[in-house]
Order: structure tokens, then sequence, then C-alpha cells
């Protein structure tokens, strides 16, 4: 018995149809005109290729292709603008913590705002001590009375944070008391670090400022405070974090660079802080037009009015992205999203001609901002 064959009516007969004028079917076929693409896996044997691939598909899938499409067009743009990544959320329980240090290393990063969670949990590795698979499904109270604390589906020691806490503490002793930026004290911080893969530890080597504005809200801050308790029992001045510093010192960088550019990984304080930079600009009596590109992968949702999820449609009111600036968001969970748009971009090699940043600093004023 032969398939029975199919057969597509132009023209029913039997039924009633829209009717469309001439102008309305040249609209229509200019709308139709791209065509999603679909993922062919056969052609697919690298990151790059996957996210390009992406590009051409929808949804979310399209959002980290666009994501990916951005952040080249920030790292080759010949006015070099400087790049400034906010981090927040789990990002090194996540297992993220060498991408972020590739991204240093790759020069995709010039300047890093970020949760002191994060930098105190790359700190925490860069000891040796680890980071373990757990599970959600946890009995949080058997954890408790083995003092192991649980990130979602990750744990980490909390003895070891305790000793390191007081560790932090004990190292802030050696420096001289006084008024630090978060930026200052970091960059000391990571100086003491060897491992090859702390983020810390790159951007120390680097050059890459590393700013923390809510740096009291992590165990970095909990080591501070132990050092300060002591400094008050004992009579003696503490070292002590200036946040109006932080602010003062990022704003110069936005004022004295060509041009800016953002990646915010999740939202938070970190968001917030990059873009308020921008605003703040008008204490230097200048309006630098907002971030010329500008790219997030978040969960957060727009809708519920907080900053984390806001669009960077909705920054461009606030002067803080440009009105022509290029930018996109993709809202997928940063261990998945990060390392896709950052991998594309490095196995492309596409900042490998992008020039460092050398940042002189006469403290709190930032002398110069010169590519070396």
């Amino acid at each position: 018995m032969s398939s029975p064959k199919f057969t597509f009516l132009e023209k029913p007969s039997a039924h009633v149809f829209p009717t469309l004028s001439a102008e309305q079917r040249a609209q229509k076929e200019r709308l139709f005109a791209p065509k999603v693409k679909q993922i062919d896996l056969d052609k697919i044997d690298s990151i790059d290729a996957l996210v390009d691939a992406y590009s051409g598909a929808s949804i979310q899938a399209r959002n980290i292709g666009r994501c990916a499409e951005v952040l080249e067009r920030m790292v080759t743009d010949e006015d070099r603008p400087t790049i400034l990544l906010g981090l927040a959320g789990p990002l090194v329980a996540a297992g993220l913590r060498k991408v972020i240090r590739d991204m240093i290393e790759h020069k995709l990063v010039d300047v890093i705002v970020s949760t002191g969670a994060i930098l105190y949990q790359d700190f925490y590795q860069a000891q040796g001590f680890p980071h373990a698979v757990g599970t959600p499904d946890a009995d949080d109270r058997a954890l408790r009375d083995l003092y192991i604390d649980r990130i979602y589906d990750t744990y980490v020691d909390e003895e070891l944070f305790w000793r390191l806490d007081c560790s932090v503490g004990a190292f802030t002793d050696s420096l001289a008391p006084g008024r630090y930026s978060s930026r200052q004290f970091l960059e000391i911080l990571g100086h003491t670090i060897k491992d090859p893969n702390s983020i810390l530890g790159a951007a120390a080597r680097n050059g890459v400022p590393v700013f923390s504005p809510a740096l009291n809200d992590s165990s970095l801050g909990i080591g501070l405070t132990e050092h300060y308790h002591r400094c008050l029992q004992e009579g003696r001045e503490s070292v002590v974090i200036d946040s109006i510093r932080d602010n003062y010192e990022l704003t110069q960088i936005v004022v004295k660079s060509p041009a800016t550019s953002a990646i915010y990984v999740a939202g938070g304080v970190p968001k917030n802080f990059i873009n308020d930079s921008v605003v703040m600009a008008y204490i230097f009596g200048l309006d630098t037009g907002g971030h010329r590109y500008a790219i997030q992968m978040t969960t957060d949702s727009p809708h519920w009015g907080g900053l984390s999820g806001s669009t960077l449609s909705e920054a461009t009111s606030w002067g803080k992205v440009s009105k022509k600036a290029t930018h996109s968001m993709a809202f997928v969970e940063p261990s998945v999203s990060l390392p896709l748009v950052a991998g594309s971009v490095i196995k492309k090699g596409s900042a490998k001609n992008r020039k460092r940043l050398a940042f002189e600093w006469n403290t709190p004023y930032l002398k110069s901002i010169k590519p070396v």
C-alpha cells in the first residue's frame, strides 16, 4: 500500500481567510525575513561555535549569544572603554572561580566590583580549603552539629571559616592603622596569595583594581571586626575600611576613562555601585553619557521592581547606560551563562591585542590611567 500524499492548499475554498493589503503583505514579508536558525550539533565542536549558534536561535539562547556579541564589541572597541565587572551571588561555590580568574588573565576585565563573600570564598580556597559537593536535601540541623555551612548544594567548613576570619584579623594587625579603601586593602591581601587560580591573586598580579563596597557584609568583614575589637581592647588605632573612599576612587576611574562598559553577573550592590559611579561623575563636573556597552546575566526578574532584575533599558532613564549603548541581558543563572559568554570570547582570542590599564594612585586621588 502506498503512503498517502499531503498537499498544502494555497487557496482553500471552504473557509474565510484574512485579506491583507499590499502594504501589509510587504510589512509581513519584512518581519519574516530573519529566520530562526536551528542549532545543528553536528557542526558544533567548541564553546564559541555553540554560542555563535545560540545567536541565531531564540529565547535565552539568543540572549546568551547576544551577550557574547556585545562583550566582543567591548573588548575590540578602538576607543578602549574601561570594562567594569560586577560580581554577586555564590559564584565561587558554583565553580566559577577560574572562569573569573581567566577573564582577568585574558584581558576581558579592567576593574572588579564584588560582594565580599565571593572574594572571601576565593581567599578561602586559595588556602587549600574545600568547597565540597553537598545536597539541597541535607539535614541542616545535622550539618549545624558538624559545623558545616551549606550554600544550596555545596558545603564549606565553618571551623576553617572561624580560623581564617581570625587570620585575616591578625594579618590586618600588620598594616599601618588608618583609613583604607576596599581597593587598597584587597590589593594588599591579593599580593599574599600564591594560588595561580585565585581571583584576588590574578587581579593583584595584573593591576586590576578590586572594590567591595559592602565588604563589611562578609567573612572578610568579620575578620576586620575581630581586628577592630582587639584594637579597642588594647587602646590602639585600627584599620578602617572607608566605603566613601570607594565611591570617590571608582568615580575617578569612570571620569578618567574615554568610555566605560559594564558586565553584571547577577545584581546586588556591585551592579548599583558600578552604575552610581556614572551618576557621581557630576561631582567632577562631568556627564559621561553612561556606559557604552553593558551586559547582564541574572535570574532576577524585572517585574518585581528591584535593582538586581531591572533592565539595562531602565538604567538608561537614570543616565547609567548610554541612550546609544549596545546592551543585552540573559535571564540565565550565571553558573550556566557566564562560562558560555566569557568562554566564547576567550576562545576566539578577541581581546588578545587589548592593552592592560595602568592605574597611578596618590590615594585618594587617581593621577592617571594609561594603556600599557
